[in-house]
């Protein structure tokens, strides 16, 4: 059901650079940055802007964050000891509060896993799920005439948590069936952009589930070059080491401002230089520039050198890590989300030739739901319920979070511009890996030999003060089979772990 990518070839000379491999056939590595040539592959013909690019050409994007409180003296938390936050973090005032409504699901009942506690009838859960199954046999006139029904019973995202998830699930669904979730996602202007990053604020302001994914990322990548610092030092080699980050799913890259923040301030293990690649989709061409210039300029402002450099997924779904350079000498680590799995044909070929990389760490950061989901033959339906089930629980943590003055508004940032791409998402990779057998990711790790690497105690203590500090009743902090988990009630909302071959 994916829909293809344009072909349109526009050209644009003023576009990022992406370094394409120039070898299909070995993962060597590359001489160390001091004495490597720059050869980079400009992909203009492959990343068409709109007619907005004279706009971004001139935009000030240091003023626009400065505009939207984003910069990071502004919103940098006073967290005890150690800034590990990402830079999109606020400190609003907040207050606690304990709404009764608001507790765990029990999902009791229709086979299906929720409540029908205040009334109003689970009759649009039942015609979703029969839009599933519809797309599912391939009957898409019926399932357009559920779609109409379902129409006017969900006619906004109002309502409660399951409504309003239920609304965005059955939009999802909508879109996959007239083949436009791939447009539906794209942010084609910068007005676009500058409202994902208003989104991004605020519900890193009101809400522990993002700081959480970043710091505890963050501090996975610190604790493993402090680990390459007792190997180096035990070595004969004299040159300065240097980290370089494979992230799959970068966004807008606030969270290596505080990273870089602390390796500066610290002297991690002597780093100095700080290497990202990233791994982006094909409609990610005007970010590229944003995360590109900000953080080269927050670098710059903090001594450290730093470089950044984009690969496309698509040329990653062919080439896997061939598509990235790697460097003689440098400490990788790899930092991967449920994203990319949904992308690729297969999560065992991924971890397989992860291994021939040869990280020193992989951190695996699921905010999607993954943990503790069983896993076999793809099944549509079984994928979307545990995703609407999901996501409820994330929108009842919403509410929660943002009750009291001003919260509406708010709460309807985030939906629209933060969880709404996600379920769009979901739905669209759920109904792609229909009746294909997977295995999970923990099984894939565990198959190819990866070991579980305890999280610190560091990690830990954070993460207890980052839960107590949003003063949101319901919110804890877990461990389970070496995950670290952000919890609303007994639900987990984001698990990390680190593992290493």
């Amino acid at each position: 059901m994916r829909v293809p990518a344009s072909s349109d070839t526009t050209s644009n000379s003023n576009l990022v650079c992406f370094n394409e491999p120039t070898s299909v056939l070995d993962l060597r590595r590359s001489p160390s940055p001091s004495t490597a040539e720059e050869k980079p592959l400009l992909v203009s013909d492959q990343f068409p802007l709109d007619d907005d690019d004279h706009v971004m050409r001139s935009m000030d994007w240091d003023s626009i964050m400065k505009e939207l409180d984003l910069d990071d003296d502004n919103l940098k938390p006073n967290f005890p000891s150690s800034p590990h936050f990402a830079a999109t973090a606020v400190d609003p005032p907040l207050l606690p509060i304990f709404p009764d409504q608001l507790h765990p699901p029990e999902f009791p009942g229709h086979g299906y896993g929720f409540n029908n506690e205040g009334g109003g009838g689970l009759d649009f859960v039942e015609d979703l799920i029969r839009v599933v199954n519809c797309v599912d046999s391939d009957e898409l006139q019926l399932a357009q005439v559920i779609l109409s029904r379902l129409n006017q019973r969900l006619r906004s995202p109002t309502g409660r948590p399951l409504e309003r998830a239920a609304f965005y699930f059955k939009e999802a669904l909508g879109s996959l069936i007239t083949g436009t979730n791939r447009n539906q996602n794209r942010l084609s202007s910068w007005s676009d952009i500058v409202q994902k990053i208003r989104a991004i604020k605020e519900f890193s302001g009101v809400s522990p589930i993002p700081l959480f994914s970043h710091f505890t990322a963050n501090q996975a990548i610190l604790d493993s070059l402090t680990w390459q610092q007792q190997q180096h030092q035990s070595s004969s080699s004299s040159s300065p080491p240097f980290a370089h980050v494979v992230d799959f799913e970068i966004g807008f890259g606030g969270q290596y401002a505080s990273l870089m923040r602390e390796i500066a301030e610290k002297s991690v293990n002597g780093i100095r230089f700080l290497r990202v690649t990233a791994v982006v989709t094909e409609d990610y061409a005007v970010e590229t520039r944003l995360v590109k210039e900000n953080l080269a300029q927050f670098a710059a402002d903090l001594e450290i050198r730093f470089q950044i450099e984009f690969v496309l997924m698509r040329t990653f779904e062919v080439l896997s890590f061939k598509s990235i350079r790697f460097v003689e000498g440098e400490r990788t680590v790899v930092l991967i989300s449920p994203v990319i799995f949904r992308r690729l044909n297969g999560i065992s070929g991924f971890v397989n030739d992860l291994r021939r990389v040869s990280p020193e760490v992989v951190v695996f950061v699921d905010s999607e739901g993954w943990t503790g989901i069983s896993r076999g033959a793809g099944s549509f339906q079984r994928e979307f319920v545990s995703g609407l089930e999901f996501y409820t629980t994330v929108f009842e943590s919403l509410d929660a979070a943002v009750a009291g003055g001003g919260g509406d508004l708010v709460k309807k940032i985030i939906e629209a511009f933060v969880l709404r791409p996600k379920i769009a998402s979901a739905v669209e990779a759920a109904a792609d890996k229909r009746g294909e057998e997977m295995m999970t990711w923990r099984e894939a790790f565990c198959a190819a030999g990866m070991r579980m690497v305890p999280l610190s105690q560091f990690v830990d203590f954070q993460a207890e003060c980052l839960v107590e500090k949003a003063q949101v009743r319901g919110f804890h902090v877990a461990k389970r089979q070496g995950e670290l988990l952000l919890c609303w009630h007994e639900r987990p909302l984001v698990a990390t772990s680190v593992w290493r071959f």
